[in-house]
């Protein structure tokens, strides 16, 4: 059974940044898209960022060119730890943060974690 952990979420004020992390208990990421959600209060799931087993990556329209997706490592094959690091944090950015594991082969169960928690306050 693979776990996901994330972790950096905190209150931030506005203009402000965060890196979350997502650690997975085994060398997943050569299997899966790793993809990073949030939901707020009231609202739906929303995709946030993804990356793919061959680096390619997605961002949602309203956090393009302030978040940005990356591996701890370029060798996926030992690469545990995915990152979104947020950068000119907005209000609307407050939401609870999970990171799912997405299978590619389709022979695989998808994993995600538990959420962090993102406050985005002055």
């Amino acid at each position: 059974q693979v776990q996901l952990v994330e972790s950096g979420g905190g209150l931030v004020q506005p203009g402000g940044s965060l890196r979350l992390s997502c650690v997975a208990s085994d060398t997943i990421w050569r299997f899966y898209t790793a993809t990073w959600y949030r939901q707020a209060p009231g609202k739906q799931r929303e995709l946030v960022a993804l990356i793919t087993t061959d680096g390619s990556t997605k961002y949602s329209d309203s956090v393009k060119g302030r978040f940005s997706i990356s591996r701890d490592n370029a060798d996926i094959t030992v690469a545990k730890t995915v990152y979104l690091q947020m950068n000119s944090l907005k209000p609307e950015d407050a939401a609870v943060y999970y990171c799912d594991a997405e299978d590619e082969t389709g022979t695989l169960p998808d994993y995600r974690g538990q959420g962090t928690q993102v406050t985005v306050s002055s």
